[in-house]
């Protein structure tokens, strides 16, 4: 004798969905808020650059432009010399991104892939580095980088950062070692080379993570400023921080022109992000990470 069957029907969808609709609003108001938070000092940013000096004065910060003027631009890439800062920023970010890459793939590769002594206690040790803090090496680099005749050169800029980073070489390094084992042993079967497996295995095969790092490269390195500050002086090899840095200070009243160079350093790396968003979701995705 069967026993008579006790369970609930199942509520309709349009009735689980009303249920949910109170958490769904609380959610998505969370959400709201902290879009809001973010987005603020960008929309803020642009607002004030697109206004004269006196329309800053006289009207409310918050206020849209009103007419937008592009004055502040023209004059901060004409009177002010800003061109040189971003063309100086886009070298040094450029020489370091084919660096970082390069020399973290080499190091990551052998950390993952390769066999010999010490490999692991050698790889923590590096990775221990990372909680050094940047301000403990400032000063033995600026000692070094004077002592040999680099200081206020474009080589002081990069050398300390070309060679590869310790969250670089970790990032590659377990994603490297998540590669199935299988088809690096084919490749060896077939007679391929270590130097063969790395270029024409393991690097395409990693490509959403390498894409991810360089885009972490690009930005980190574009926004670097206290190093470039110390190694340099004058304009001659002034990157967009430190320039954006003196322009307010030699110019402390006229906002409007602070948050033009503010912004101008800000877009490139909106829309490098824009580009490449999907790619950097994907690989945080497939690496583990939540």
């Amino acid at each position: 004798m069967t026993s008579p069957d006790t369970s609930l029907p199942t509520p309709p969808l349009w009735e689980r969905q009303r249920r949910r609709l109170p958490a769904t609003i609380v959610v998505y108001a969370v959400l709201l808020f902290g879009a809001v938070i973010t987005l603020a000092p960008f929309a803020f940013s642009l607002m004030t650059a697109l206004k004269t000096p006196s329309q800053f004065a006289s009207t409310s910060p918050l206020s849209w432009p009103a007419p937008p003027t592009g004055e502040n631009f023209s004059g901060l890439f004409g009177a002010h010399g800003f061109v040189s800062p971003v063309a100086v920023t886009a070298q040094v970010v450029a020489v370091v991104l084919i660096g970082q890459l390069f020399f973290s793939i080499l190091a990551a590769f052998a950390f993952a892939r390769l066999e010999f002594v010490g490999r692991d206690v050698l790889f923590w040790i590096y990775l221990a580095t990372m909680m050094v803090p940047q301000v403990v090496t400032v000063i033995p680099l600026y000692v070094m980088f004077t002592e040999i005749g680099l200081r206020n050169t474009f080589w002081a800029l990069i050398l300390p950062f070309l060679f590869g980073s310790p969250y670089a070489v970790f990032l590659l390094r377990e994603y490297f070692r998540a590669i199935p084992e299988d088809l690096v042993a084919a490749a060896r079967i077939d007679g391929a080379s270590t130097w063969q497996i790395l270029w024409l295995i393991i690097v395409p095969l990693s490509r959403p993570i390498i894409a991810t790092l360089a885009v972490i490269t690009v930005v980190t390195h574009w926004n670097n400023f206290m190093w470039p500050l110390i190694i340099t002086t004058g304009p001659d090899w002034q990157v967009i921080t430190v320039a954006t840095a003196a322009l307010q200070g030699q110019y402390n009243a006229n906002w409007t022109l602070v948050m033009a160079a503010t912004t101008t350093a800000m877009a490139p790396l909106l829309i490098l992000f824009a580009i490449f968003q999907r790619t950097v979701v994907n690989s945080i995705s497939l690496t583990g990470f939540k």
